[in-house]
């Protein structure tokens, strides 16, 4: 759990187990819970099964800014999950062995929510024995996921994204999913679900990470600031960097 406001976490492996033992029925098991405001999160390794991050709200709904950078976070069903305003810079996201791999399950539930993930210049992988793998899928009708120059080393799904219940469910015409310059053998933008965008230069530097925090970003460390200039364009996209 991380509930306090400017937590710092680093260096660490954090595993939750429980889908370790064929014993135990199919369940959510989060190894890693962040509600705080301003909580930076780097190098660090969450293992899990299904619903392994929780990035959330905090106290009494009060919206909260989240930082990852260079973190690996594998499991398989919505295995990042919550209502937060995060950001995730150079992390690699893994479908571990199962039926059905979802990256992502964001839960922004109303339009004038300050919330979302964005995922900058990040790795989707999974292993072969994964199924059925999709960026996201909404757990709210406003879910909304950016993925900015994105190496999909995964054999996601053509359309890219999927609607929560298939068939019941009708929330991928109110939520925001987006990419911009994704590639590898997942990235398929002429195949994507009709809802999504492919995202063109002016429309990716509304995503830039300044722009994304409104400006205020003197709560991230000190590298990223540096860093983070040097890989912008334009008006702040961000550039692929040269071993991409």
């Amino acid at each position: 759990m991380a509930p306090s406001d400017d937590f710092r976490l680093e260096n660490l492996t954090i595993q939750n187990d429980y889908a370790l033992n064929p014993a135990n029925p199919p369940s959510q098991a989060v190894a890693l819970s962040v509600t705080g405001d301003r909580d930076v999160i780097t190098r660090v390794r969450l293992l899990g099964a299904q619903d392994t991050l929780f990035a959330g709200k905090g106290p009494n709904g009060r919206m909260s800014r989240q930082y990852f950078s260079n973190c690996y976070i594998e499991g398989h069903v919505d295995f990042i999950f919550g209502n937060a305003k995060v950001w995730f810079r150079q992390c690699e996201l893994h479908g571990i062995a199962n039926q059905a791999v979802i990256y992502t399950a964001q839960s922004k539930a109303t339009p004038d929510e300050d919330s979302g993930y964005v995922f900058d210049h990040c790795r989707l992988s999974a292993d072969p024995a994964a199924r059925y793998i999709a960026l996201g899928r909404p757990w709210r009708s406003y879910a909304t996921v950016v993925f900015l120059s994105t190496k999909i080393d995964a054999r996601v799904i053509a359309e890219g994204w999927r609607e929560w219940a298939p068939g019941e469910t009708n929330k991928l015409s109110t939520s925001y999913y987006a990419e911009y310059r994704s590639f590898g053998i997942g990235a398929n933008p002429s195949g994507r679900e009709p809802h999504s965008h492919q995202l063109k230069d002016g429309e990716a530097a509304r995503w830039s990470l300044r722009v994304f925090f409104a400006g205020v970003t003197d709560w991230l460390p000190t590298n990223h600031q540096v860093r983070t200039k040097s890989n912008v364009h334009g008006e702040g996209v961000p550039r692929r960097s040269s071993d991409e």
